[in-house]
């Protein structure tokens, strides 16, 4: 049996179902941003006087972005300048409005990742390595 610099089989599987179950935790972060901002800004819409509409519509319409993992990095920035705007000139609820910024803020540092629009058209690389190398007496590299 090739020596394995995992160690164990059992190690090896579970290192493989994390790699592939890598791409999940971005769109669930996508996924409850997006349900955040929709309330948050359909809440605004129901009660019109507790400040401006502008940015609540703003930030719902870029959570739609957001959801569809299409120019994450981008709009993610955006929402996060969007919730801070609201968060200091609106005056509504501001510890959502921080929340908002700082999931907006880290979508905009991670990325989309694997399962999003952005990884379609910009055939973005994941250093997701489903194997690891063969290192060893078996390896070519060693025998010489």
């Amino acid at each position: 049996m090739p020596y394995s610099p995992i160690g164990s089989p059992l190690a090896a599987t579970v290192l493989y179902i994390r790699e592939q179950l890598a791409g999940v935790r971005p769109l669930i972060q996508r996924l409850f941003t997006e349900i955040i901002l929709l309330h948050h800004g359909t809440a605004q819409l129901e009660t019109p006087a507790a400040g401006p509409i502008i940015p609540e519509i703003t930030g719902t319409v870029l959570g739609l972005f957001i959801l569809a993992g299409l120019w994450t990095p981008s709009v993610g920035a955006l929402v996060a300048a969007v919730e801070l705007w609201i968060a200091l000139v609106a005056g509504s609820d501001i510890w959502i409005s921080l929340m908002l910024a700082v999931l907006g803020s880290t979508l905009a540092l991670i990325g989309p990742g694997a399962w999003s629009i952005d990884a379609r058209l910009f055939r973005r690389k994941h250093s997701l390595r489903l194997r690891p190398p063969k290192v060893g007496p078996e390896d070519k590299r060693w025998n010489e």
